[in-house]
């Protein structure tokens, strides 16, 4: 579960569930265009703060995974997308 800070923005999944939310807005094509473009800028915005998100959730892992050893060494992230 992750942390808010003290300005209360949203949490990862929060933020992930408001992008599929403007994605299926996008496949609408009853979308007007100027609302359309505004939609696409807050989903490009949102895409990459949870893209940072998960970099810093990465490093963290890596982190900790390097701090129950003797050698720094670091793991992959494996997705599910990769096989």
């Amino acid at each position: 579960m992750e942390q808010q800070t003290d300005d209360k923005q949203p949490g990862f999944e929060e933020r992930l569930a408001h992008l599929e939310r403007i994605v299926a807005q996008l496949d609408s094509a009853e979308v007007p265009l100027e609302e359309a473009i505004r939609y696409y800028e807050e989903g490009i915005k949102l895409s990459a703060s949870l893209h940072k998100t998960l970099e810093q959730a990465q490093e963290r892992i890596e982190i900790l995974t390097a701090a129950g050893r003797d050698v720094m060494e670091t793991e992959p992230f494996e997705t599910q997308n990769e096989g």
